[in-house]
């Protein structure tokens, strides 16, 4: 594994914005601009180390639905914070079997030592444009003789195929929060839109906050009043629940098919990894986690049940003492085992492994100044040699 560089292609604004990624630089708290797309450093991996990545990730799928079924058939939900009127709903969705589009595993991984999971993006995964499109036409623009590890397109196109079933009107419904000002909400849903059109579908693009309640058919619908049968939502769900028609979302629940399944409520949920590792004591592939307390552990990081983007992280290390602040935590805290990530050239890599229908599929890296990763990261192309 090694970090390369490289010049960047000459008109790469205008090639990266033609194909959606419109949030290619990110302002600072400072008030400084830097790139979030880095096209002048890529990563560089040998085909062992992308097996070593895949097999990994195939193994934490089985291993997280292990642990999804923990929770369920043990009512473990308490350790997860998650309220006792969402448990029907979740195990009604279990029981049904909707399919899984996507997630994304964030792994430690240096080249050398095997992946560790640091946690499960299981709901709500963004990157999906510049994993799935942005670097692959780097790749061919830039150094067309070598390969990615990249299936991402395709298999989404695929398992959107295989939703077949559960779309009886044949719409789909394609939503995100409305709310971010950078564009990367609206170019996820906007991409993830283009497979489910490719895939055969109609669809239909709104902001969560434009869905409507018909109170005379007891149905959401559109902004043409259109029932809607079948929804993907850039937008958590515990976000759904407390909004004002959270109510209503439980009671007709199985009325629509909402994508991603409300099961995935306790995948994405960092609890999970304390129950990994009960399930799974040691394995390679795992960090020791606990709930409430350290135990054992002599350094730790502690992560929210709930966060994103690196909100309200604290770690407790031998040379080492971090914290961010955020509005996260009041549903609990879980403590992971700190092993620190791995640096090159002062940066901080993480590993973005992309799973499709539960299927290993791809990745993309994510590059940070600090140990923490959070919403000021930059985005870097890989290949294989």
């Amino acid at each position: 594994m090694k970090r390369c560089v490289i010049p960047e292609r000459s008109e790469w604004v205008n090639e990266v914005e033609k194909l959606g990624l419109i949030y290619h630089h990110t302002e600072y708290p400072d008030g400084s601009v830097r790139k979030y797309w880095n096209e002048g450093i890529y990563y560089e991996f040998s085909p062992r180390q992308i097996r070593d990545l895949e097999r990994a990730s195939n193994l934490l799928v089985h291993m997280c639905i292990a642990a999804a079924q923990e929770v369920i058939e043990h009512d473990r939900f308490f350790d997860l914070g998650i309220p006792a009127e969402f448990v029907p709903a979740i195990k009604a969705s279990w029981q049904s079997e909707p399919p899984s589009i996507y997630g994304r595993f964030d792994l430690r991984y240096d080249g050398v030592e095997p992946p560790k999971l640091l946690e499960f993006n299981a709901d709500t995964p963004t990157a999906l444009l510049e994993s799935a499109v942005i670097q692959w036409s780097w790749l061919e623009q830039s150094i067309p003789d070598a390969d990615q590890w990249n299936s991402i397109h395709d298999r989404l196109i695929n398992v959107w195929k295989a939703m077949d079933p559960y779309i009886e009107s044949g719409v789909i419904h394609v939503a995100h929060s409305g709310v971010d000002t950078s564009g990367e909400d609206l170019m996820n849903v906007a991409y993830m839109r283009d497979c489910i059109d490719q895939a055969g579908y109609e669809t239909v693009g709104l902001r969560v906050q434009d869905i409507g309640w018909d109170t005379e058919t007891n149905q959401f619908v559109d902004l043409d009043d259109q029932p809607i049968g079948a929804i993907f939502k850039l937008y958590p769900w515990e976000w759904l629940f407390h909004d004002e028609f959270g109510p209503q979302v439980l009671n007709s629940i199985e009325r629509v098919t909402w994508i991603e399944p409300i099961w995935k409520m306790v995948l994405s949920n960092k609890g999970i990894l304390p129950i990994l590792w009960e399930l799974f004591p040691n394995h390679p592939n795992l960090l020791p986690a606990y709930f409430g307390h350290p135990h054992e552990l002599e350094q730790w990081v502690r992560k929210p049940l709930l966060s994103r983007e690196g909100a309200n992280i604290s770690i407790v290390g031998k040379e080492v003492v971090l914290e961010t602040t955020g509005e996260y935590g009041e549903e609990g805290y879980v403590f992971q085992d700190f092993c620190p990530l791995p640096v090159f050239d002062k940066n901080y890599p993480v590993i973005g492994s992309w799973v499709i229908g539960l299927e290993s599929a791809g990745m993309g890296i994510r590059e940070s100044d600090g140990l923490i990763t959070n919403n000021l990261s930059r985005f870097v192309p890989h290949v294989i040699k």
